[in-house]
């Protein structure tokens, strides 16, 4: 009764991948599940009605001590190259429970994270801290609100006991929607499979399930790749347009079906410096902002090689296949950076002189410490505090010539609705995303966490509060890092 009254409509095709793809499993059970936060606009999106459920009711199916009919919970085994060196995954401390079929049939995965041990935990507890669930919780609606594509959180709860890090902390379990799980780390885990049918298995299940326009297409592993490969260099080319740095690109978190997935040491860039690091594992810029393009191109180069047995029987021929299209992405990815932050600008039109504006005021707000986001807001006439900097002799010069080249072909008019288009007017930064879980984590005040994120659904439009988001962080000595713990 309680599931028909919320509107559930399970499938679970993942499940009829080979057993060596997978692990059904229950969630571990909690002491004393606590909602803490609901995203109410996301369930209706779903087609789910919460409305006539107790806040009890919710917090013990979000915490998996009472799962929907229909469901079948799971964790997936999956392969990736972790900062360059693969191994073995898997699901280690989540579980999906199924697909969740919405009126318009358009199918989503329900996955919670945190909710105990599986056959991949190895020595962890399965478990996740509160911080960090509420962190991804905040970052991927905000990241769906910048327009870029995300899976995206519809719940976060407390299980009523604590985790040991460092320290004692309250546990807590996120439940993440996806287009699919499926990533790039799975195909790798399927062609070192034992079972030799894995590959084709995941492969026909895949193109069925997200592409299947291409099912009848007799090249339907070299289409899928080239898929793959344009979904991939959109989305970080709107990574970088926004500012956001992933902080472990690993393979296992590039998705098949191009959503950003794991936001786990994410942040996003203040002052532009195109080597900004925010993870305190990547001691060498592996995943740095300008460094996302070549590594998005190395994770697709592994994903063609996962796919090489399914491009031809000749794998010679296959490798000429996969590097053709792969050697393409230098000068592919270039045409749509330049695009984009062409769009940013309001230009439109090509002029061989754009390549050139572009790294000069990239150059000039890396020399001189300037904050990315506030720049393209100042030149929307949209920015309301610390606008000094932009007296600057050298900038005023490199402004004289953009103001002359976004005419070309536009008027005023056509290049600002252009560039609202493209630059919002304030990003979660990370001192605001900070002090918000402070207060959530320390004082169990949620209250600045639902204003910032009330903020995010549309942070392209101007509000009467927005300049307390566009405040830069304050100069500092130390540097700011972020974790793995998500």
């Amino acid at each position: 009764m309680l599931d028909k009254r919320i509107g559930w409509q399970f499938d679970n095709t993942y499940s009829s991948l080979p057993e060596s793809m997978l692990s059904k499993l229950s969630p571990t059970p909690v002491k004393a599940p606590e909602i803490v936060i609901f995203n109410d606009s996301l369930s209706k999106k779903l087609g789910l009605d919460f409305s006539k459920i107790s806040k009890k009711e919710l917090a013990s199916i979000f915490s998996g001590n009472q799962l929907p009919i229909g469901s079948e919970s799971i964790a997936q085994a999956y392969a990736g190259h972790q900062f360059g060196h693969f191994t073995i995954l898997g699901d280690g401390r989540a579980l999906m429970i199924g697909e969740h079929i919405t009126k318009d049939n358009k199918r989503y995965d329900l996955q919670f994270k945190g909710s105990g041990k599986t056959p991949y935990s190895r020595n962890a507890d399965g478990r996740a801290a509160l911080g960090p669930m509420l962190r991804e919780y905040i970052i991927s609606e905000a990241m769906h609100g910048l327009k870029v594509p995300t899976t995206r959180s519809l719940a976060v709860v407390k299980t009523g006991e604590n985790i040991i890090r460092e320290e004692n902390l309250d546990g807590a379990i996120l439940t993440r929607v996806a287009s699919s799980h499926i990533r790039v780390g799975t195909f790798q885990y399927a062609l070192i499979s034992n079972n030799k049918n894995d590959l084709k298995s995941l492969f026909n299940y895949t193109i069925k399930r997200h592409y299947p326009e291409i099912l009848k297409s007799k090249t339907a592993a070299v289409d899928l790749l080239k898929i793959v490969y344009e979904k991939q260099m959109s989305l970080i080319s709107e990574w970088m347009r926004v500012g956001f740095v992933h902080g472990v690109m690993n393979t296992d978190n590039m998705t098949i079906s191009g959503e950003t997935i794991d936001y786990g040491p994410c942040a996003f860039m203040d002052t532009y410096s195109p080597d900004t690091v925010f993870s305190s594992i990547d001691l060498h810029g592996r995943y740095a902002y300008f460094n996302q393009p070549a590594i998005t191109k190395w994770n697709l180069e592994r994903f063609a090689e996962s796919l090489l047995p399914l491009i031809d029987d000749n794998r010679e021929k296959a490798i000429k296949s996969a590097t053709e299209i792969m050697s393409t992405f230098p000068n592919r990815y270039k045409k749509v950076w330049i695009t984009m932050m062409k769009n940013k600008l309001g230009i439109i039109g090509d002029d061989p002189d754009d390549e050139s504006l572009i790294s000069e005021l990239l150059s000039w707000m890396h020399l001189n410490k300037i904050d990315y986001t506030n720049t393209f807001c100042f030149l929307m006439d949209e920015l309301l505090i610390g606008k000094e900097i932009y007296s600057n002799k050298q900038f005023l010069s490199w402004k004289k010539k953009w103001a002359q080249r976004r005419l070309i072909g536009n008027t005023i008019e056509g290049s600002i609705s252009l560039m609202r288009k493209s630059n919002p007017l304030f990003i979660p930064r990370n001192h605001i995303v900070e002090d918000a879980l402070k207060f959530a984590t320390e004082l169990n005040d949620l209250t600045k966490v639902k204003q910032f994120l009330l903020a995010c659904e549309n942070p392209y439009e101007k509000k009467t509060h927005i300049m307390q988001y566009q405040k830069v962080p304050k100069p500092t000595n130390k540097k700011y890092q972020t974790y793995c713990g998500t």
